[in-house]
């Protein structure tokens, strides 16, 4: 038994440091419906904050060591620094402390059925289209997803059933935490390489994923990387999603609803399981929807009900999330941050009808700039015109000399500014009737689009 699996079992009285994060509210209402006595403090009020608050959970703005109180047990997000005020008396009072995704893995072990889905792209929308499946089918199913389902109004939920849907992310080998009876993998691609470093590592790493799942492995078919990752997941139930038929399920007949939202015919080794409508946009939803549809069926779920509530599904916060028309313009956002998100993105955005799209893109941390600079530079050129803002660093050090100017030389046209009250400013003057202006990144841009806001609306 894990450490942390112990120690829930006698603890009672938990604090979280960093309660309001988007990964440790669904978990902290877990822990609240399971009996646990919690307490939290953040340093920003978030609408996660303000859900925790309202489920009874003492909450204090801003970090200091008193806030531990009589806590049993801390819990703290990966983003704190190791000098956090409340970590350091933490752990002078001798308190065991874990961090985020510890948790996480002890919570997958609290239920029967966990439905892990990891892949470098598609993670946050297979999560909430399997939750919106097994709630419309019937299954009251807890959750912790990575961007905000509209269906349930915040990014996790406690359900009654032996079941939970969990976002798996492959960053730092978190994934390798949880415990799934059946792993979900959409795709393996290049990224987190300042991490991994080969390619090879990062096709191992989920491997080592498929291999912890108890039940089944869920895996696309039609990607290469994933193929040589769920062989290495050894003898246990395998089931196939993709284009070709040679997979369990399939997609035929594809077509395209106002030339965006995928329509077609859900196949199952050559019998036809259904029809569906996509509400969100872009050809490789139809891949995101298969692999959704197959954890759906293994989970039991009625597959007309399931269908039903699949077609329902209209996007998670944060994919291509339209936030809003004025004068004729249409304000977008989305999380896409790694080249094959931006892609697909803003090729699924050229075939709606907008005369002009234009790209609003935030890099995300020096390495993943550096060693993609040319494939972003690229799949930029897909919109008509590009705006960017500097490289959000986040965690590293600029070690790599690297800035927006070397990539916007790169691209006819574009433009980068160090402000994003300077680039609402440049969208406000410069945007027409008949636009799309999509934020792009995984970072903070999501800002730009509502100052952009604020100033229609002065």
């Amino acid at each position: 038994m894990f450490e942390i699996d112990r120690l829930l079992e006698t603890v009672k009285r938990i604090h979280f440091i960093g309660i309001g994060g988007a990964g440790m509210c669904p978990l902290a209402e877990i822990l609240h419906e399971k009996g646990y006595q919690l307490s939290g403090s953040d340093n920003n009020e978030t609408d996660t904050l303000n859900r925790v608050r309202n489920l009874g959970i003492p909450v204090v703005l801003g970090q200091k060591a008193e806030n531990i109180g009589d806590a049993e047990m801390v819990v703290y997000t990966a983003a704190l620094l190791p000098d956090n005020p409340e970590l350091v008396a933490a752990r002078e009072m001798g308190v065991p402390t874990f961090e985020r995704s510890k948790l996480f893995g002890a919570v997958t072990r609290k239920f029967g059925n966990c439905i892990g889905v990891c892949g470098t792209h598609g993670k946050t929308t297979t999560t909430s289209m399997v939750t919106q499946m097994l709630l419309g089918a019937g299954v009251d199913t807890s959750a912790v997803i990575g961007g905000k389902l509209p269906l349930i109004g915040a990014n996790g939920r406690t359900g009654k059933d032996d079941m939970i849907v969990v976002e798996a992310c492959e960053f730092a080998n978190t994934f390798l935490d949880l415990s799934p009876s059946v792993a979900v993998i959409l795709n393996v691609d290049a990224d987190h390489l300042e991490f991994f470093k080969t390619m090879d590592n990062l096709v191992a790493a989920f491997g080592k994923f498929a291999a912890l799942a108890r039940d089944a492995v869920i895996y696309n078919g039609d990607d290469e990387k994933t193929l040589r990752a769920v062989a290495m997941a050894g003898d246990k139930k395998k089931i196939s999603f993709g284009y070709a038929d040679s997979n369990d399920w399939y997609a035929e007949n594809i077509t395209f609803h106002r030339g965006a939202f995928p329509v077609f015919d859900v196949m199952y080794r050559g019998e036809k399981k259904g029809h569906v409508q996509l509400g969100v946009p872009g050809q490789h939803n139809v891949l995101n929807a298969l692999a959704a549809i197959a954890a759906a069926d293994f989970a039991g779920a009625d597959m007309e009900k399931a269908l039903e509530a699949l077609e329902q599904f209209g996007g998670a916060g944060r994919r291509f999330e339209i936030l809003g028309e004025f004068n004729g313009i249409t304000i977008a956002d989305d999380y896409a941050h790694h080249p094959a998100e931006l892609k697909v993105t803003l090729e699924a955005a050229k075939k709606m009808d907008y005369k002009r799209v234009w790209a609003v893109f935030q890099p995300f941390t020096f390495s993943r700039t550096y060693m993609l600079l040319d494939d972003f530079a690229d799949v930029l050129k897909i919109a008509d015109k590009v705006v960017m803002t500097e490289i959000m660093g986040s965690r590293e050090v600029n070690t790599y000399d690297i800035h927006t100017w070397q990539l916007a030389e790169k691209i006819e046209g574009s433009v980068w500014f160090d402000s994003f009250d300077t680039i609402a400013q440049y969208l406000y003057d410069n945007l027409e009737e008949g636009d799309l202006m999509i934020t792009l990144g995984c970072g903070d841009v999501y800002k730009i689009a509502k100052k952009l806001i604020k100033l229609y609306n002065k």
